[in-house]
This record gives structure tokens, C-alpha cells and sequence, in this order.
């Protein structure tokens, strides 16, 4: 054994160094993937906010006053419960009671921004002392019991303070209720070290004074705040606030969750929200009205909705990558066969026995195959660290145990006794093949991608790899007879080169032993034929790359897409509530590099139309310049619409022609209401207006839903004279949205310019691109890329080493009769590049159907980070960059090998004489 190895010293580190990459790749691939999902989780988590993702448990007064005491005792209670599959986060749990309603405050010196009362809440919190710091006064505790009727002291921010006007000494008085007026007296002002901080989520303004909007039809802004009270008035906040809720807040670590144990975590999560936790819960505290909530059990939810979306289409590229590699390893066993069949018949004909042969190999084998898969198992596991195992480790057993076989197996096969003509066995095996992969494609067809729930769906991982096959049997059928042509094309021409070349590409020169070699002295039984697991590899590299790449671009194209209707253009300027655009910044702006289209609109979402079936409807009111704006409509991918159904209503007293939305006219209504007029009120004025066409949405609108009229601009402003001035504009193209803010500095006001929004595409595809579980498909399918590539390039070396011999000896006459070194390389490119060329071509094809096949079933919401309608579409640019790079890799790979060892070969055959 050892003998044999330092016979071949080079052969063997090649052969573990082959090993040692396989490996890696195997035991590297599961855990990338597991890093991804937990740091996909974690990342969409945490986006949600910590009141998200947390657990609040809530219970009143009505069930009994709670002591401070009372209310620490039930938080070391409902801390005790958790710790199992999930832990709560360093911040810490909040609780403590807060007023059910906030109380007006009637003092004449507040500040009342539209002559709204302010409105303070009562809060008391054990833990704000640690979060906040005392810059007045005292805090309001451990004083003497007060009388009933007393002002209660509170402490409120100095941020507050002083928006309210309401300084330290201030007793606030509260509106006059059935019962009597109840005053709070402000006894110490404090700052928050850290209004930002996850402390104060979801609690009442109690760091400053917020502004707020009555929900009636003409909102009013009015100040409302929250005020601190000591242990001594905890009691007195159901007084203020009309009831008293008590609360406990607790955040779960997000960061520590992992995708494989989120079962765990949804169940215990559940448990505490509505099951047994939380009945135990309620009867310990002796609070039956206790109430758990959390968003976790939901969000959980669309996290694993999310994941199992990403894993088929994440998934294709390392199928691709195991596909290549297992052809490699066939193609290196059957190499390495070749090689020692001499050897090994010799061994057999002494008297060995074909199982002690092939225990033989297979101990050779393990010396350098384990050695190597352990050393690239190691370093996966360092490299990608990650608590889970198994998968890693079985991936990279798996290609261990392909690697220690594969050629034991091949020895098996080749010391077999001969075996009779088989000629439709090759036929049967690929109508199987063929039969497989239409039955995979239908299915997919037919049901779409598996449910959600169902994990990665292995059909629409395995039905790309089908079709290569399947793509590859049928070029190796054909190449044959395609390649047989061009060669006698060539041979009616000047020069042997090229001739001889394709000739024996076309005959598959150094490959018979694939598909023609006998048993009994190892020689051709009749033309050979190419081999086919080359082709393979390339069409499954080609095929993979291509179908991924296509899904990626597609994933950019419906990102952009999705951005655009969300901003409506590339580019949206807003003016203020009830300001315009000013005409020289809308000139301006439509002038900066890189605007191909603009529309400048006025828009009010507070218009009626009378006529409809309701009588009246409110209604959203586009008025636009039908032109430009249906530019914009086509390039944003919504409301489409001919700009001549907008011309008309010039003449004086004719109704304006108008685009409805189609939630506001059905089809069968609009029908009726060709022609027909409607009276529109919008901004005090009055106008005629008849419907020209229907619309599904519009640029200016993101979503549906909303009753929308689109008016042009011309006519509507001679009745309307405000609506000439635009309150938004938008464009399409790679717009500088800095220099647009310059503009608006410049253009208008600066206390005005502080309120224009400027929104980009750019920005939103950003946020949307900027998911973990997109990043991690993306370099899982890059990476797969690249692996398999390399594969089907050591494929076409493996090829060309194994007809090494041959070849040269056949340059080594060749060159005794005048053929010069160059004619010799080019001779090797002609014999070995029609079949990268071929399965270039082929791989774009099955790429290409791949794509028309599979695509309707392909949803790419996940990765798109929105949902998007399924389907995916044939590109060319992404299928072609995959076949022709990988043409131009092998082609290079062809010249160096012919260029750095043609010449050794050919020297090393002349020296020791043609021995066949």
C-alpha cells in the first residue's frame, strides 16, 4: 500500500488535495446556510422593535389595588417562568402602572398649540430612577401620607416642563369631572440619560411633551405627556387616569434565537400568550384578569414563512455544485482505473482475489482520502462556526464516502468477467432519465412550489439539475454528428490541423473507455464516442449559474419595481401640508443630469364626487399633465393609460374627461357611465367631470384601495386656479437627490425648506436589499457558482490527462513528419474545445428552458423583501454571461494545459519511442 503510494507521489496528493476541497465545500455549504437563517432571523427581529418582541402582561385595578411590593413580587414570578428556550434580554424587564386614560389639564398658562387642552397620564416606574436624572426638585416618594383632596406629587421631564410651561411648583389642574377636580402639583423635573433608549418603549411621553392629533375630521394638535409618582401614589393613579393598569414588560433576547430551535420557542411563546403558563400564571399572582400578549407567535410566523420562500430557490446552486462533484469523482475513478487496469488484471491473473483487490484500493484510499476529509471537516467547522453539526457533518461524510469508493468501485466493474452487448441499455437509462424529468416539470408545473410550511421543496431543486441531464444525454447524442460535420467541412480545405482535430473530437479520441472499451485486452471495440460525463459537468455548471443568475437579476428588476411604485418614480418631492411646489424649483429640478421623465402633480385626498351609487364618495384628486404623467405610469409599472383619453373639455361648460380609479367604478358601471357627468368638489371648488377610462392604481398612490380621480391639468385649472400650482413632483432616472436638496435650500424658504420630503428609489432598494436572508442566498448561490465551475473546468482537465497518452503520441509522429510545435496546440484546441463550445450552447438552451419551464413557479417575495407576483422571466444577459464565461474559462484552461504540457508529452514520446 505504502509502495503503491510513493509510486505515485503526485497522483495521490492530487487525489487528497481533490478530497480536501470536495470536503469543505460539503461541510462549509450547511453551515453558511445555518448562519444565514439565524442571522436572518435575528436581523428581522430586531427591525420589529423591542415592543414587538417582547412579552407584556397586563391586569387593572378592578381586579384589587396592587402595593409596590405586590407589583415586584408578580415580576420575579413571570421572570422565574422563562429561561427554557428562549431568555429575556440585557435591557432588562419594565413594569409598573400607568393611568387607563390620560386627564385634560385646565391651567390657563399651558401651552394649547390650537387651543387644546394638554393631557397628562400618571405612570409609576420602580426603575426610572436608573434611566433618569434629577435636575429640580425632589423625587415624589417617601413623603407623609397626604390628604385624600391633596395635589399629588409627580415629577415630569424638564423637556416637558417647558414645552407646557409648566415649571417646578406648578400645581396642574385637571378639568372638572362628576366627581371633583383632581390636581397634581409638579415637585421635581428630571432628564432622561437616554430618551432613545429600549427603556422607554411603549410608555407614555414620558421623556417630553408629545404632539398629537384629535381623530375628528379636522384634526387639532394638542400637547399630551406622562408624569412620574413615588410608592405613595401609586394608589392615587386610578384616581387621575380613571383606572390603573398594571404592567410587566419583558424582552426576549432575539439575539440569541436560532432558526432550528424556533419550534421550541413558538410552542413555549404560545404557552405563556394564551396556555398552560398562563393560566399558572394568573392563578399564582391570584389575577384572573391577567393578560399576556405578544406579536412573537406572528412574527415567528412570517420569519418562517420568509426562510422556507428563499430555501428552494437558495438551495438550486449547492445541488449544482454536488452534481459537478460527483461527475468529478467519477470521471478521476475512472482516470485512475485506466491507468492501473493492467496492474489490476495482473494482480487478478496471479491469483488475487477481486475482493481482496478491491479491499486493497480502498485501504489505499483511506490513507489519503481520510487524512484529507478530516483536516477539511476541521477547518469548516472552524471557519463557520455555528452550534449545529450534524448537517455539516454528515455532508462531508457523504463525499467522503463517495471519494473512498469511487474508485474501489470502478476496479469492481473493470475485473468483472465481460459481459454481452448491451446496445439498448444506454437507450433505456436515458428514456428514464428523460421520463423523470417531464414528470418533475409537470408537477411543478402543475402545483407550483410546495406550501408554505413544507420546507425546501425538492422538485424545484431537482428539475434544473433534470433538465441538465437530460440536456447532456441529448448533446451527447448529437455533438457526434455536429462536430462530425464541421470536420468534414475541414477536410475540403487546405491544412490537416483542423481536420484531424474535429475528427477526433467527433470520435471522442481518449474517451472510449467511457462508452466502447471492451474487457478483454482493453482495446476499442469499434468508434468511441465522447464521453459524456464532461458534458455533464459543463451543462450543470452552465445550467445552474445560468438559472440562478436569472433568478438574482430578476430579484434586482422586481426590487427596483417594487421601490419605484412605492415612491412613485425614482424621485418624489413633497411640499408641505397645503404649500405648493414653487414653478423655478419644478423647472429646476426636471433639468438636473439624469431626469428622463418629470411630472409635477397637485394632489388632494380630500375631495368628494357626487353622482356616484353611494350619492357621494371622498375621493383622492390627481390633476396632472396627461403627457408626462402617462410617461411616468408606464415607467413605474402602474395606472397605464393612452394621455389622448385626457384631451377635451376645453370648450367652456364641457365636463372634464377624468381617469376613475377602478375601485370607484366597476367595469360594468363604467360602462353606464361613459358620458355620463359627475359634479366634483374639491378645495371650494366646483367641477363637471365624465369618465375617459379606468385606472388600477397610479404612480402618485402607492397601494390600491383608495378612490382616485386623475384630471388633466389645462382644463381643470382654468375652473380650479390652485391646482396649477403642483404639491408633488416625480421622475424617472438616476437622479442626485443631494443636488436636489440644494435645490430646495435654494429655492424656497429655509424654515419652508425644512418640511419638503424628498423619498428615492434608491433608498427604498437599499432597505429592501439590505436583509440578511437575501445576502446570505446571494453569496450561498456566487459561491456555489464559482465551486461548480471549477469542477467542470477540473472535468475538462481530467478529460484531456486521460487522453494525454494518446495524444501524444500521436503529435510524436506527427511532428517526425513536420508538424511545428504551434500546429500541434492548435490540433490539441481543435480536438478539445468543440465539446466547452457545445456545452456552452447547451447550457444556455437548457438554461433558457429552465427558465420557461420552472419560471411561473418560482415566487421571489422573499427575496424581493415584498411581495411581488410569481413568476420568473427569460433574460439573455445573465444566461449568457454564465455560458460564455465558463466557455472562455475551459477554452483558457485548454490553451494553458496544451501550450505547458503538449510539448513535455510530445518530447518525453520521441525520447522513449512509440511503446503501443
Amino acid at each position: 500500500m505504502w509502495t503503491r503510494l510513493r509510486a505515485a507521489p503526485l497522483s495521490a496528493l492530487l487525489g487528497a488535495a481533490l478530497v480536501f476541497v470536495s470536503v469543505l465545500l460539503a461541510a462549509a455549504l450547511p453551515r453558511a446556510v445555518d448562519r444565514g437563517a439565524d442571522q436572518a432571523l435575528r436581523s428581522f427581529l430586531r427591525d420589529q422593535g423591542p415592543g414587538a418582541t417582547s412579552l407584556l402582561a397586563t391586569t387593572t385595578s378592578r381586579g384589587g389595588a396592587a402595593t409596590p411590593q405586590e407589583l415586584d413580587s408578580a415580576l420575579a414570578t413571570l421572570r422565574a417562568r422563562t429561561g427554557g428556550s428562549f431568555r429575556l434580554a440585557a435591557s432588562g424587564p419594565v413594569h409598573g402602572a400607568v393611568g387607563v386614560k390620560a386627564r385634560e389639564l385646565a391651567n390657563p398658562g399651558l401651552s394649547r398649540p390650537e387651543g387644546i387642552n394638554p393631557r397628562l397620564t400618571l405612570a409609576y416606574l420602580p426603575g426610572a430612577a436608573a434611566h433618569v436624572s434629577l435636575v429640580a426638585g425632589r423625587w415624589p416618594a417617601g413623603s407623609a401620607p397626604a390628604a385624600p383632596d391633596a395635589p399629588i406629587p409627580v415629577a415630569l421631564s424638564r423637556a416637558a416642563s417647558e414645552t407646557l410651561k409648566a415649571p417646578l411648583g406648578t400645581v396642574l389642574e385637571s378639568t372638572p369631572t362628576v366627581s371633583a377636580t383632581i390636581r397634581a402639583e409638579v415637585v421635581g423635573l428630571y432628564d432622561a440619560a437616554d430618551a432613545t433608549n429600549v427603556y422607554w418603549t411603549d410608555l407614555p411621553c414620558l421623556t417630553k411633551a408629545c404632539e398629537t392629533r384629535t381623530t375628528k375630521n379636522l384634526p387639532e394638535a394638542y400637547w399630551a405627556t406622562a408624569a412620574l409618582v413615588g410608592p405613595d401614589g401609586l394608589d392615587r393613579i386610578g384616581g387621575w387616569g380613571e383606572g390603573t393598569q398594571y404592567f410587566w414588560r419583558l424582552p426576549v433576547d432575539t439575539g440569541t434565537l436560532r432558526a432550528d430551535q424556533l419550534t421550541g420557542v413558538k410552542k413555549e411563546i404560545a404557552s405563556f400568550v394564551a396556555g398552560p403558563i398562563a393560566s399558572e400564571l394568573a392563578s399564582s399572582l391570584k389575577r384572573p384578569d391577567l393578560h399576556i400578549a405578544s406579536r412573537l407567535p406572528e412574527l415567528f410566523a412570517r420569519a418562517e414563512a420568509r426562510q422556507q420562500g428563499a430555501a428552494p430557490l437558495a438551495a438550486i446552486g449547492p445541488a449544482g455544485v454536488a452534481g459537478v462533484a460527483l461527475v468529478v469523482f467519477c470521471l478521476a475513478a475512472a482516470l485512475s482505473g485506466a491507468r492501473r487496469e493492467a496492474e489490476l488484471r495482473l494482480l487478478l491473473a496471479r491469483g488475487g482475489a477481486r475482493r481482496s483487490i478491491v479491499r486493497r484500493l480502498l485501504g489505499e484510499g483511506a490513507v489519503t482520502v481520510l487524512p484529507a476529509a478530516s483536516a477539511a471537516t476541521w477547518l469548516a467547522l472552524v471557519l463557520l462556526p455555528t452550534p449545529r453539526r450534524t448537517a455539516s457533518l454528515v455532508a462531508a461524510a457523504a463525499v467522503t464516502l463517495a471519494a473512498l469508493l469511487a474508485l474501489p468501485v470502478r476496479a469492481h466493474v473493470l475485473l468483472s468477467g465481460p459481459r454481452g452487448p448491451r446496445p439498448r441499455r444506454r437507450l433505456v437509462a436515458e428514456l428514464l432519465v428523460f421520463a423523470a424529468t417531464a414528470a418533475a416539470v409537470f408537477e411543478v408545473r402543475t402545483r407550483g412550489v410546495a406550501p408554505t410550511g413544507a420546507g425546501p421543496d425538492p422538485l424545484l431543486v431537482a428539475a434544473p439539475l433534470l433538465l441538465a441531464l437530460s440536456g447532456g444525454l441529448v448533446l451527447a447524442r448529437l455533438q457526434p454528428a455536429l462536430v462530425g460535420a464541421l470536420a468534414r467541412a475541414a477536410g475540403r480545405r487546405s491544412g490537416l490541423v483542423g481536420f484531424l482535430g474535429l475528427a477526433r473530437a467527433a470520435r471522442g479520441a481518449g474517451s472510449a473507455g467511457t462508452h466502447g472499451q471492451g474487457h478483454g485486452q482493453g482495446q476499442d471495440q469499434g468508434p468511441g464516442r465522447p464521453s459524456v460525463l464532461p458534458l455533464i459537468a459543463l451543462l450543470l455548471a452552465v445550467t445552474t449559474g445560468g438559472f440562478g443568475a436569472t433568478v438574482l437579476g430578476a430579484v434586482d428588476t422586481a426590487r427596483l419595481q417594487v421601490a419605484r411604485q412605492a415612491v412613485g418614480g425614482d424621485t418624489q418631492l413633497s411640499a408641505p401640508p397645503g404649500d405648493a411646489i414653487p414653478d423655478e424649483l419644478v423647472k429646476a429640478a426636471g433639468a438636473l443630469p439624469g431626469v428622463r421623465v418629470a411630472s409635477a402633480v397637485w394632489m388632494n385626498d380630500d375631495a368628494f364626487l357626487f353622482g356616484t351609487g353611494q350619492g357621494s364618495t371622498h375621493v383622492t384628486v390627481l390633476v396632472v399633465d396627461p403627457e408626462s404623467y402617462a410617461r411616468l405610469s408606464r415607467a413605474v409599472g402602474r395606472g397605464r393609460f393612452d394621455p389622448a383619453v385626457l384631451n377635451g373639455g376645453a370648450a367652456a361648460g364641457a365636463p372634464i374627461p377624468a381617469l376613475f380609479s377602478s375601485d370607484l367604478l366597476k367595469q360594468q358601471e363604467a360602462g353606464q357611465a361613459a358620458g355620463e357627468t359627475f359634479r366634483l368638489r374639491v378645495g371650494g371648488d366646483e367641477l363637471r367631470v365624465t369618465a375617459a377610462g379606468l385606472i388600477d392604481g397610479t404612480p402618485a398612490m402607492a397601494g390600491s384601495g383608495r378612490a382616485t380621480l386623475v384630471l388633466p391639468a389645462a382644463p381643470t385649472s382654468a375652473v380650479a386656479p390652485k391646482t396649477a400650482r403642483p404639491n408633488r413632483w416625480y421622475a424617472i432616472g438616476p437622479l442626485d437627490g443631494d443636488r436636489l436638496t440644494e435645490l430646495i435650500r435654494a429655492g424656497v424658504p429655509a424654515a419652508a425648506a425644512e418640511h419638503y420630503l424628498v423619498a428615492t428609489s434608491a433608498a427604498s432598494v437599499e432597505k429592501l436589499a439590505g436583509d440578511p436572508l437575501q445576502h446570505s442566498a446571494g453569496r450561498l448561490f456566487w459561491a456555489s457558482v464559482a465551486g461548480a465551475a471549477g469542477f467542470a473546468v477540473l472535468a475538462v482537465l481530467l478529460t484531456l490527462v486521460r487522453g494525454a497518452p494518446e495524444r501524444a503520441a500521436l503529435l510524436a509522429r506527427l511532428r517526425t513528419m513536420g508538424l511545428r510545435p504551434r500546429q500541434g496546440v492548435a490540433l490539441i484546441l481543435a480536438e478539445a474545445l468543440p465539446q466547452a463550445l457545445v456545452a456552452a450552447f447547451g447550457g444556455g438552451l437548457v438554461a433558457a428552458a429552465a427558465v420557461a419551464l420552472l419560471g411561473p413557479a418560482v415566487d421571489l417575495s422573499a427575496l424581493v423583501g415584498a411581495d411581488v407576483p410569481a413568476g420568473l422571466r427569460f433574460a439573455a444577459t445573465p444566461v449568457l454571461t454564465q455560458a460564455l464565461g465558463l466557455a472562455v474559462l475551459v477554452a483558457g484552461v485548454v490553451l494553458a494545459e496544451a501550450a505547458i504540457s503538449g510539448r513535455r508529452q510530445i518530447t518525453t514520446e520521441l525520447r522513449a519511442g512509440d511503446q503501443r
